[in-house]
């Protein structure tokens, strides 16, 4: 079956690691088989150990994949959303999805089914060297995240997931995020109160919170303090809006 998508949806693939740079006669032969699906929050995409038949793109939403622990409880493994893919490695190596995965917030998805696009790429073999490459891309990307994890104070881990919401060259804009906060926080690799005082410290640089909509009203000082430099002294760690942080956003510790 073939679908035809909004120049908006391939704008929106395009911008995604695994097509950067390919032409939009490419990505419609990759796209050959693919259809968009809208999801609700609490929807499972797939459970671990499921044949990996296939990969997603979040066209709008967020997605997490996360494992079941002993005691019941979640492990977040990653959190999605515009622009990413997920599941591609794991369609590559066919041995099955390793993590679960469910809708956070609302989404409406790409799904491409294994099949017609390894097909595709068995037909047209000079992509398969362009995929690598992004896949190389990809692959930098998670090295990134974990120097973050390493050399980066919480603070400046929670600016640096800010402006991977914002446009490039903005200089203020408000973003929305998803309603549960704790996925940022397992995301980033902090406690959930640890992301309470981080969003706390970053009112100096231009960051209020109201509700889910965060207001970033200064990106240049941001972006300064991302790269190791904080032209503000930083305040200390009061709870928000008054209150205490525990209350701000409460669960079980995390990672």
């Amino acid at each position: 079956m073939t679908y035809r998508f909004s120049r908006e949806t391939l704008r929106t693939v395009r911008q995604v690691p695994l097509f950067a740079g390919l032409s939009e006669e490419t990505l419609g032969l990759l796209a050959r088989g693919a259809h968009e699906r809208c999801c609700a929050r609490g929807t499972r995409l797939f459970a671990e150990g499921e044949p990996a038949d296939r990969f997603y793109v979040v066209l709008d939403g967020w997605v997490k994949l996360f494992r079941d622990s002993p005691d019941g409880s979640e492990c977040l493994v990653g959190l999605f959303t515009r622009g990413e893919s997920f599941a591609e490695a794991a369609m590559f190596d066919r041995q099955g999805f390793p993590v679960n995965a469910s809708v956070a917030e609302e989404a409406r998805l790409m799904i491409f089914p294994a099949e017609p696009f390894l097909d595709t790429l068995f037909e047209h073999r000079d992509l398969t060297l362009n995929l690598l490459a992004n896949l190389t891309g990809m692959l930098r990307s998670l090295v990134l995240q974990i120097d973050q994890l390493t050399n980066q104070s919480t603070h400046q881990r929670l600016a640096a997931f800010l402006l991977s919401l914002c446009p490039d060259d903005a200089v203020r804009t408000t973003v929305c995020l998803p309603c549960d906060k704790m996925l940022i926080a397992g995301r980033l690799g902090m406690k959930p109160e640890s992301f309470s005082r981080a969003l706390a410290r970053l009112r100096s640089f231009g960051v209020r919170c109201e509700r889910n909509c965060v207001h970033l009203e200064d990106l240049p000082a941001l972006r300064l303090l991302v790269r190791g430099g904080e032209s503000r002294p930083l305040p200390a760690c009061p709870g928000l809006n008054g209150t205490r942080v525990s209350h701000f956003l409460s669960s079980p510790p995390m990672t």
